[in-house]
């Protein structure tokens, strides 16, 4: 991606957080400082009692969109973005993250770097998922992964999968996780799924607690079309762990990767590995 000038920013503060009001107007006397608007979306402008503007306008009128927030603040607003293709990135208030990696102590050098063009832009694959609902396709984007799993703790489900409609796989157990290399050190590597690194262009299956021990993640590039139905049970199909569709049985959802990209916004010297190790404690 080329580098704009960035001129006018848009915040999104991690939501029933009203005590980062103090946060956000010493971000925005930094950006001021360095003659950049800041907007705020009209949800954070609320929780703060300020003046806001409708988060779709706020993706329209901004060079790009700051989170305040933590990873999951950051990972609701790249998929609510998506569609504008704005670039984000997150400053933490609390722990660093793997996505939001700026703290506010840093943020002043940070800015002043935007204004030069000293940043780097990553671009990081986004999961598509098509479902018929009503007669219609209804397409449903990604960051971190898709679950699909069962609606009661009760029983196992079974997922019958394709790859690029033919038959792949039949998982029994608690569900399967669909991720992003981004995505992979979340649920994915929870369920004993493998570490990609975020900027390869490839996805994973990866079976929660299988019944059969010879069931293992699966890596497949961007190039194949997963779909999975569920013949036998009803299930729930969960994105980024913040929104949940119901499957009624024999219904199926085909899975992909987005032809676009998010583009997240980090540090010239921003190094995965060393937030890797660092979030996982690795070495220690």
């Amino acid at each position: 991606m080329q580098k704009n000038s960035i001129k006018k920013v848009g915040v999104i503060l991690r939501p029933s957080t009203p005590e980062l009001k103090e946060s956000f107007f010493a971000l925005k006397k930094i950006f001021t400082k360095y003659e950049i608007d800041v907007y705020i979306d009209s949800i954070s402008a609320g929780m703060i009692n300020v003046m806001g503007m409708e988060f779709e306008l706020l993706c329209k009128t901004c060079d790009a969109l700051v989170t305040l927030g933590g990873d999951g603040t950051l990972i609701s607003v790249v998929r609510r973005s998506f569609a504008y293709e704005i670039p984000v990135f997150g400053v933490y208030a609390g722990t660093l993250g793997f996505l939001a990696d700026v703290s506010m102590d840093e943020l002043d050098a940070f800015v002043q770097n935007l204004t030069i063009g000293h940043y780097r832009v990553d671009e990081r694959s986004v999961l598509e998922a098509t479902i018929n609902k009503d007669a219609q396709d209804m397409k449903i984007y990604a960051f971190n992964d898709i679950v699909l799993t069962r609606p009661s703790i009760s029983n196992m489900i079974n997922i019958e999968t394709l790859v690029d409609g033919k038959a792949f796989n039949t998982y029994y157990g608690d569900g399967v996780i669909v991720s992003t290399p981004t995505g992979s050190t979340a649920y994915n590597l929870s369920a004993g799924g493998p570490v990609l690194f975020p900027l390869t262009h490839v996805f994973t299956l990866t079976p929660i607690c299988p019944h059969s021990l010879t069931q293992r993640a699966v890596v497949l590039p961007s190039t194949f079309t997963v779909e999975m139905r569920t013949p036998k049970n009803r299930a729930v199909m969960i994105i980024d762990g913040q929104d949940m569709y119901e499957f009624e049985q024999g219904q199926s959802v085909h899975i992909r990767l987005a032809l676009k990209t998010a583009k997240l916004i980090h540090r010239e010297e921003f190094n995965y590995f060393e937030v890797l190790k660092e979030k996982l404690r690795w070495g220690e």
